[in-house]
């Protein structure tokens, strides 16, 4: 008898098979965006450190910001209005890729964070690092043919990659990478390619000769309930905080697009409006550029109560007009502020409260506790750990879904903040489908 000739089915291939034909691939794409984000990063620091080295010996270059909003309105309104988006654009183009993000985000953010920071503007650096490591990584979708799903883990490793270079901190760069595309949920498909990017890039960064500020290791020595409560009041305040700094920034970016509709004139008025101030009231000098000296200064000594307030109002003058820059480092100098003014208050050690407000008003407003804790522990050390989580869960349960990423998706009910952190745990390791479907919330939750 003649066995008819039957096909067998093909075997599925093993978890290891998957892992040899997958991640080389990914792992050599993510170490060259690690590279080229690290180099980024790096030329964008040693410029900035020269460009604020040249505005504190010459103050006067503070009554020219109108020039500077002239040039970074300029900049934006001829060649970079598809780029005006900024790091939305990029988490906006991870759930619903469409076209590649022109390179010329790259220089155009670099040239705009540098002019900022010449004329006193009070911005941060993250913003530039994040937008230059997606626009790099998502060169390659042209380069290697990359479909729209694989696309997504591209602007992922950029983002971490960016990130993790230019504070030094690789894993809180891998987390943030992960963390920060939508709220209640973290994407542990990609981790891989954001951790081989982000610690490329970060000691690619470290060779090119940059060095980053060291900041007080706090001494924690004992724990206690009540130690606990005063711990998450302070987080409860630095989410406060984030609330209100979007608020700020949101009210004055309306109020100023309604009032001005033309970039260059916009940003011009609002170099008027921040010279005026700095005229005027010569104290709030203090809170132009970066403000890391006074961010390393909080966690030593006693500082004005209304330190936080001041650079919270100055950034988002800055940021609402049209200057560029990022908002992290600006909302670290209000956490560490904020927490320095509430050791007053609160019979916690000054350096511990200042850690942990470092990083939760940033947690409140990027909606990313996991990477705001790990970073606590790079930064001042990992004894940190739990006063840190608790602060920046706090914070972020307090704070509320709408943030400095407007284009975030929302995993969680808008009714359900008393649940989030829980919700947030519970959601921690669901692996979703990479496909168009990944998301469907729509801004409107927002």
């Amino acid at each position: 008898m003649i066995l008819p000739n039957v096909e067998r089915p093909m075997s599925k291939p093993t978890l290891f098979q998957k892992f040899i034909r997958y991640y080389p691939r990914w792992i050599c794409l993510s170490a060259c965006i690690g590279l080229l984000c690290g180099l980024a990063s790096a030329i964008f620091l040693i410029a900035l450190e020269r460009t604020t080295e040249v505005r504190e010996h010459n103050p006067w270059l503070l009554f020219l910001m109108p020039l500077g909003g002239i040039i970074v309105g300029c900049a934006y309104h001829f060649w970079g209005r598809s780029v005006e988006g900024g790091n939305n654009l990029l988490i906006d183009q991870f759930h619903d890729p469409k076209t590649v993000i022109p390179f010329r985000m790259a220089p155009l953010v670099l040239l705009g964070t540098i002019v900022t920071h010449f004329f006193g503007g009070s911005a941060g650096r993250e913003g530039t690092a994040v937008q230059m490591g997606g626009s790099i990584a998502d060169q390659f979708t042209h380069i290697f043919k990359i479909d729209r799903a694989d696309r997504r883990t591209l602007l992922m490793a950029g983002m971490a990659g960016g990130f993790g270079s230019v504070f030094g901190v690789p894993f809180a760069g891998t987390i943030f990478g992960i963390e920060v595309l939508a709220i209640g949920r973290i994407q542990f498909w990609g981790v891989v390619e954001c951790a081989v990017s982000a610690f490329v890039a970060h000691f690619v960064t470290l060779a090119c000769g940059v060095h980053h500020t060291a900041y007080v290791h706090p001494v924690v020595t004992s724990f206690s309930t009540l130690d606990g409560v005063y711990i998450v009041l302070t987080g409860i305040a630095c989410g406060l905080a984030a609330r209100l700094f979007v608020l700020f920034v949101d009210t004055i970016s309306r109020v100023s697009k309604s009032i001005i509709k033309l970039l260059p004139l916009r940003a011009a008025a609002g170099g008027v409006i921040l010279s005026s101030v700095y005229y005027l009231f010569p104290v709030v000098i203090r809170y132009s550029g970066l403000g890391v000296p006074l961010i390393v200064s909080s966690l030593k000594a006693p500082l004005p109560i209304y330190d936080w307030f001041g650079k919270l109002t100055m950034t988002a003058l800055t940021l609402g007009t049209g200057f560029k820059g990022g908002e992290v480092t600006p909302l670290l100098f209000v956490g560490s502020t904020l927490g320095n003014a509430l050791s007053n208050v609160f019979p916690i050690a000054l350096p511990i409260l200042a850690s942990v407000g470092f990083v939760a008003v940033f947690a409140g407003a990027a909606n990313t506790p996991f990477a705001c804790t790990v970073m606590a522990m790079e930064l001042f050390g990992p004894n940190i750990w739990f006063f840190g989580a608790l602060a920046c869960f706090a914070s972020y349960a307090i704070s509320g879904h709408h943030g400095i990423y407007h284009t975030q998706r929302v995993h969680i009910p808008e009714n359900r903040y008393a649940s989030r952190t829980l919700d947030m745990l519970t959601l921690l390791f669901h692996r979703p489908k990479l496909d168009d479907s990944l998301y469907r919330k729509e801004k409107s939750n927002l």
